[in-house]
């Protein structure tokens, strides 16, 4: 299964700072921490994959190290593939078609011509909606980069840029393949775009596979004891929600469609008889 993108899993935009990124990470690291899960297989894997998000993005250079490879594919600072170099593979013309893309024919006889069917490497893009556009739909436009074959064994760099038609009522996470439109080959035909539609879920929301996640601060009390805490949702509505006694962090509610998840209420100063109580807390074992 293909890893999801880094921005997406510590939900934060792709114009964040390297702040409001070590926030957001802080924030989930701490949420899905095994020893505050009790070992939870499901809580280690999530802070596994919030970790390799923020080793992605945590900074410029990482950013910058991260778009280069989804350019290439996925394949690590080497676009060349995994043989760590160019000794051994043919010539340019070999580097060049191990690149951009495999052949989909049968092998071809030394010397002879290659088949026409080989065809470059598919491009990936996103493409960014508002929950508005999803539903009506329509033709939008859309940037990406595009490899192309150059002279004497050049890579040209291409910003494309084209028209993108996405049907009515479109969910988060679709895929739309445009043919012809991906990287080139030197010895063959184009591999085809795929454009990531990706839904804005909303102020403070977050997507969690195909569902929208709003975040809710619970203090330590109610989700012990249970209560009544405010949501605000992204439409602006506002609204209580009953907290269920012995709830925990990341337990989930269902309100219009959105799963509000519990997280804990951060204190950062206390008073005296605030600490008065949690030392009484203390020595009863809470």
């Amino acid at each position: 299964m293909a890893e999801r993108d880094p921005y997406q899993v510590l939900g934060v935009s792709r114009g964040a700072s390297d702040a409001e990124i070590k926030k957001a990470f802080r924030k989930l690291a701490r949420q899905f921490h095994p020893d505050r899960n009790d070992g939870s297989p499901a809580a280690e894997t999530k802070f596994k994959e919030v970790q390799s998000a923020y080793n992605s993005i945590e900074n410029a250079e990482a950013r910058r190290k991260h778009e280069q490879e989804r350019m290439f594919g996925g394949g690590g600072g080497n676009p060349f593939g995994g043989r760590g170099g160019m000794g051994g593979m043919g010539g340019m013309e070999d580097v060049l078609s191990q690149m951009f893309g495999k052949s989909r024919g049968g092998q071809s006889q030394r010397g002879a011509p290659r088949p026409p069917q080989e065809r470059g490497r598919d491009a990936t893009a996103w493409l960014d909606l508002t929950p508005v556009e999803a539903e009506k739909g329509g033709s939008f436009n859309l940037a990406y980069t595009q490899l192309i074959p150059g002279s004497h064994g050049s890579i040209d760099k291409i910003r494309q840029n084209i028209s993108v038609k996405v049907s009515k009522n479109t969910r988060h996470g679709k895929e739309i393949r445009v043919k012809d439109q991906g990287h080139g080959h030197p010895q063959g035909v184009n591999g085809d775009l795929i454009v990531n539609i990706r839904i804005d879920p909303g102020e403070g929301c977050r997507w969690d596979g195909g569902r929208i996640v709003k975040e809710v601060e619970v203090p330590y009390s109610t989700l012990m004891l249970g209560g009544k805490v405010t949501v605000t949702l992204p439409t602006g509505i506002k609204g209580k929600i009953s907290i269920p006694p012995l709830s925990q962090v990341g337990d989930r509610q269902r309100v219009k469609n959105i799963d509000i998840e519990f997280t804990l209420l951060e204190i950062e100063t206390l008073d005296e008889s605030q600490k008065e109580i949690l030392e009484s807390l203390k020595e009863k074992g809470l």
